[in-house]
């Protein structure tokens, strides 16, 4: 049997007075995912580990079984993976944000959504201007960049920021958790405070601002580690060949530790406008020449960090109805059986537009499976499912098994 996982970021949520009480899933019309559920079994699955924040990364490797304590290193050295870049001993990989900050306020965390090519240019200027033999930028995907230091010390606090949108910037700029880490921290800083210098009258963020968008006027690194001892998802779990499709590069950093091979998708941006045709298209071919799938959708993500109600349940039925629907339907002309599981990494919800750890909903559909009595997806309905609530590597060895 193959397997593929359907996973849409941030998709779970709170009950939401507008949608009279009810959270984006339960609103959304969603007939496939239903469908899915009811054929299948749920349960819910603790994706955030004891004593990690509530990140895509740390609720993404979950998902995978990988054992957090033991491997996780930050989002950094996973997006280095994603780009090529290959990290070397002695090496601190850092995500860097392009954000937009107004005063002394954190605007928002991704520049107004600043394009890659836009976000390009000034990802080389800031090499050209503050890089050096031991600080190097690299170029990522829309405001999503990464930072290089040789010889950093990850032992930082540092602050996510799209967990503090219109908060001040400076209370929350990077900290020391031990003294030896102070000098790391110190440069970190005085990095922030110059790319704001810098930045300010770039003729891209003249053009942008024009144009009434948020400029991408300052740089923020969070999320500190070095190369991770990650075995390959084969190695655990015997299959022969996997395959991750995501427009993020967190995701596709996962997948190239995990052994995945990285699909790329032309008009996957990560947003509500993703190419969801294109990615269901895509995962159908995958799983022809591979075993496993990871197939990612980060557009309810986006929507529950803007706090948009609407946008979120938009999203939820787009990647019902223009990825899940495809993915089915098709699947059931195949002779060879193929398992689906369907499930958020994290709730995303819109009223404090950030991520929390709440135990996420999931679906496990395999053709003959003896299904539970849910017959809905969502947040609440499978509080009635088959497994209950799953912790570590239990929802991918049940998924997987045969």
């Amino acid at each position: 049997m193959k397997h593929i996982i359907i996973l849409g970021d941030g998709m779970a949520d709170e009950p939401i007075e507008a949608l009279g009480g009810k959270t984006p899933m339960q609103y959304a019309n969603t007939p496939y995912m239903d469908k899915l559920a009811e054929l299948g079994v749920t349960g819910q699955m603790k994706t955030v580990a004891d004593g990690f924040h509530p990140g895509s990364e740390v609720a993404n490797m979950a998902v995978l079984g990988y054992d957090l304590p033991k491997v996780y290193e930050g989002r950094g050295v996973l997006e280095a993976a994603s780009i090529g870049v290959t990290l070397q001993p002695g090496e601190m990989a850092m995500r860097c944000n392009l954000i937009c900050v107004e005063g002394d306020i954190l605007k928002n965390h991704s520049s107004g959504h600043i394009s890659t090519g836009e976000a390009d240019e000034l990802i080389r200027f800031l090499n050209e201007k503050l890089g050096s033999d031991r600080v190097k930028f690299h170029t990522g995907v829309s405001y999503r960049h990464l930072l290089v230091i040789k010889g950093g010390d990850k032992r930082l606090d540092c602050t996510p920021p799209h967990d503090v949108p219109l908060h001040p910037f400076k209370p929350l700029m990077v900290k020391a958790e031990v003294p030896e880490a102070g000098e790391t921290a110190g440069l970190l800083n005085e990095l922030i405070l110059k790319s704001q210098e810098i930045l300010a009258d770039h003729p891209i963020n003249k053009k942008r601002i024009a144009a009434g968008k948020d400029p991408a006027n300052s740089i923020w690194p969070w999320s500190p580690g070095y190369r991770p001892a990650m075995q390959t998802m084969q190695e655990m779990y015997g299959f022969k060949k996997g395959a991750v499709i995501s427009a993020v590069d967190l995701i596709r950093g996962i997948g190239v530790y995990a052994g995945l091979e990285v699909i790329n998708v032309e008009g996957a941006t990560g947003l509500w406008n993703t190419n969801y045709e294109g990615k269901a298209h895509a995962a159908l071919e995958a799983l022809k020449t591979n075993d496993f799938v990871y197939l990612h959708v980060e557009a309810s993500d986006e929507a529950g960090h803007e706090g948009d109600v609407d946008l979120k349940v938009k999203t939820i039925e787009y990647l019902d109805n223009r990825a899940i629907r495809i993915i089915y339907e098709e699947l059931q002309k195949w002779d060879e059986p193929v398992g689906i599981a369907i499930l958020p990494d994290h709730p995303t919800p819109c009223a404090i537009r950030t991520h929390t750890n709440t135990p996420v909903p999931f679906l496990i559909y395999k053709p003959g499976i003896q299904p539970d009595s849910v017959t809905r997806f969502d947040e609440f309905s499978v509080l009635d499912g088959k497994y209950g609530v799953l912790e570590k590597d239990l929802f991918i060895k049940e998924f997987l098994k045969e």
